[in-house]
């Protein structure tokens, strides 16, 4: 049984800055006078913030939300070397600054979660909070086989619309990027991250994901400082796509805890 889901049908504005030598896109959703939290959307490896449209839509009614593509990713511009991850927090950091956007709410699905660890690590300013929606890569299973294996199990509990909106973005970011920023996300260690994350952090993960595993989402979440775990029942690997209602039912009642 797949998720319900919600397509991201209309056009959400946006906005272009540029950072160093790279053109950062976004989309944002944002209310003229509105004082509250703003949210950080960081897609997964491979994508754009189309696959955070979704998520978007439901967050705005309480959060202005910016939701970047990362630099050789959508929209955004291509470097001429592959970022690693490193390099992507470092340069969505400086996005950040140029934005003039501190002290925000950070979500972001699987290798998303890996670029906020990163970046809450080093650069701590910039966040309050975190969400972390099924964080890669489990240790527990850091090989090509096993992570191919899992992603595959992944697509019956995802709606339809998802796996051409992926195609697409895969298509953009061309195979040897892909590939090279997947290398660079398996050898990334997000567990040795987590404990130097003193933020409050609610690590999120879908009842069905074969991707993170209930051992390691448990895991994750008592590494975690100030970590909290919620499970959507039912809901694959993209809970930011498949279950956007719930997803934001979760985080308003973290964020105002």
């Amino acid at each position: 049984m797949r998720a319900a889901g919600a397509a991201p049908s209309q056009v959400v504005p946006s906005i272009r800055a540029q950072v160093a030598s790279t053109v950062i896109h976004a989309r944002v959703m944002r209310r003229p006078g509105r004082r509250g939290p703003v949210m950080l959307l960081v897609h997964g490896l491979g994508l754009s913030s189309r696959y955070m449209v979704p998520a978007a839509r439901y967050l705005f009614p309480y959060f202005d939300v910016y939701a970047p593509d990362l630099p050789g990713f959508g929209k955004s511009g291509k470097p001429n070397h592959v970022f690693d991850v490193t390099e992507l927090a470092a340069t969505l950091a400086a996005w950040m600054d140029v934005l003039g956007l501190t002290r925000t709410v950070a979500l972001g699905n699987s290798f998303g979660c890996q670029v906020i660890a990163e970046m809450a690590t080093l650069h701590p300013h910039l966040f309050e909070q975190s969400i972390l929606v099924g964080p890669t890569i489990d240790p527990h299973a850091r090989t090509t086989l096993i992570q191919s294996g899992r992603l595959l199990r992944d697509i019956p509990w995802e709606p339809p619309s998802l796996l051409p909106l992926n195609l697409r973005d895969y298509a953009v970011c061309r195979p040897t990027r892909l590939w090279r920023t997947y290398r660079f996300a398996l050898n990334d260690a997000i567990e040795q991250k987590l404990p130097s994350m003193s933020l409050p952090t609610l690590v999120v993960r879908g009842g069905r994901d074969p991707i993170v595993s209930q051992r390691w989402a448990e895991e994750a979440a008592a590494l975690l400082p100030a970590g909290a775990l919620a499970v959507v029942p039912g809901a694959g690997h993209a809970v930011n796509y498949n279950s956007p209602a719930k997803l934001t039912s979760l985080v308003r009642s973290f964020v105002q805890s």
